[in-house]
């Protein structure tokens, strides 16, 4: 078992994982404020409150987003594991053959989500992921990274429209009574939900004429919930997409490094 940590601008995603399955899923908000030492207090307070001891866990694998705290939460979990952590980054194995104009500028959780598309599911690939941003990532026939979209977060534009407009007050993101609403909550309820089902099925479309082919499709992130069960496309909800991808990263630098170990012990 690893524990996955992924940094996002408004969440940190932390989860346990193995080959058979997936323990927890959590997030604790992303603060660029906090030290070293709270954020060592978090992850410690989660892996009690799941009854895992430190001894349980192999290792651990950072995907960031966030530069600016990327090392801090990385000495936390080497404080609570007394195990060197490792960053997804420059170096580390990933499986993944990226084309793009800089492959370097990929996000990390978006590596961590076509690792593990490829690993799991059929290709070709269609990822969507619904945190801040937006995100879809396309993985082509041959396992290759070939490029995607980025669109504004469903909860950022929902926080645009009511700064914007005095007379729109701040609603949760659930389920409307009917898709024309009678009044101004039901209808803001209406058009952030179906507007962002009709944009995520809209773009599986094109995308697909793109390739000239049907594509496997996988929606994952904190609010997919919230907005797949609305898509008319066929999409697979996997909450944990992206911490299987760093276990499967994870297993790469492991096997590398434990066949390095024994070359170095063979001589």
């Amino acid at each position: 078992m690893i524990l996955a940590i992924d940094i996002g601008n408004t969440n940190i995603v932390v989860g346990c994982i193995d080959k058979e399955k997936t323990y927890f899923i959590e997030r604790i908000s992303t603060v660029r404020t906090k030290t070293e030492l709270e954020y060592a207090v978090d992850i410690k307070t989660i892996l009690d409150i799941y009854h895992i001891k430190k001894t349980e866990l192999e290792g651990c694998l950072i995907s960031s987003v966030v530069p600016q705290i990327t090392n801090i939460v990385r000495l936390a979990a080497e404080k609570i594991l007394k195990k060197e952590v490792l960053v997804l980054g420059p170096g580390v194995k990933t499986g993944l053959n990226i084309l793009m104009d800089n492959p370097g500028q990929l996000g990390a959780d978006l590596v961590a989500d076509a690792a593990a598309g490829i690993t799991h599911y059929p290709v070709p690939l269609i990822i969507i992921d619904m945190g801040t941003a937006t995100t879809i990532s396309v993985v082509d026939e041959k396992k290759r990274y070939i490029g995607g979209m980025i669109m504004p977060g469903i909860q950022v534009s929902l926080d645009a429209l009511t700064a914007r407009a005095s007379q729109l007050s701040g609603i949760g993101i659930d389920e409307p009574k009917r898709i024309i609403g009678k009044n101004t909550i039901e209808c803001m309820k209406s058009g952030v939900l179906y507007s962002n089902a009709g944009a995520i099925d809209g773009c599986i479309e094109r995308i697909e004429d793109e390739l000239g082919q049907k594509a496997t499709v996988v929606a994952t992130g904190g609010l997919a919930k919230k907005i797949i069960p609305y898509c008319r496309e066929h999409i697979i909800l996997d909450e944990d997409l992206l911490l299987k991808g760093l276990f499967v990263i994870y297993e790469k630098n492991r096997k590398v490094g434990a066949s390095h170990e024994e070359t170095e012990q063979s001589r």
